[in-house]
């Protein structure tokens, strides 16, 4: 009795008239989300940007000290 009813829900499920009815009734409720998310999305975005760039600073810093063995010496 529970595999033929879970049967049929799956089935009914299957039918391309209600998969568009699912994505209708829920596609106001994604995008009010992602409106919401929205802001958060470009602040992480600007954060990993800002994150990359210093340390690719640092790299380049490294690098620079690294092929000067004086002011290393000089720093120590």
């Amino acid at each position: 009795m529970k595999d033929s009813l879970v049967n049929q829900c799956l089935e009914i499920l299957k039918r391309d008239d209600i998969k568009n009815e699912f994505k209708m009734l829920f596609k106001p409720v994604l995008d009010f989300i992602l409106y919401e998310i929205n802001p958060y999305i470009y602040i992480t975005i600007g954060l990993v940007f800002t994150i990359f760039l210093m340390i690719l600073a640092i790299l380049v810093m490294l690098i620079l000290i690294l092929r000067n063995k004086n002011v290393l010496s000089k720093l120590l």
